[in-house]
């Protein structure tokens, strides 16, 4: 199962600040917009999605059909596949597809821990 780019969504309190800190570790920002309260940030390969007043916990976040320069691939697992594979492995889901549409979807899977697991498919 291929699950697509990696990064961590962080749930950030100032995200000025945030920016900040990690632009000096060496991070750049890549998309989103300040205004809105959002960035991504991107250092390598890592990504790191700041988020201010979205949401409560951070989140773990996979988007399938993507590599970590947000560019399409050429194939990858759709997440309606994803969604079935871990159903049938007898894993709840928080957030469903609808099975009958294509295209952007995403689901929710909370691990053991009750860490947040967001597979979210752009294309």
């Amino acid at each position: 199962m291929e699950l697509g780019a990696f990064s961590i969504s962080l749930s950030v309190k100032d995200i000025e600040a945030s920016k900040l800190f990690y632009e000096n570790l060496g991070f750049t920002v890549f998309a989103g917009d300040l205004e809105k309260n959002y960035l991504i940030m991107k250092n390598g390969n890592s990504l790191i999605g700041l988020f201010q007043g979205m949401f409560e916990n951070n989140i773990l976040t996979f988007n399938p059909g993507w590599d970590e320069n947000a560019s399409k691939l050429d194939s990858f697992t759709d997440v309606r596949e994803i969604e079935k594979d871990l159903e049938n492995k007898g894993i709840s889901l928080v957030q469903k597809t609808d099975k009958s549409s294509s295209g952007p979807a995403s689901i929710v899977v909370v691990d053991p821990d009750g860490n947040t697991i967001l597979i979210d498919q752009h294309v």
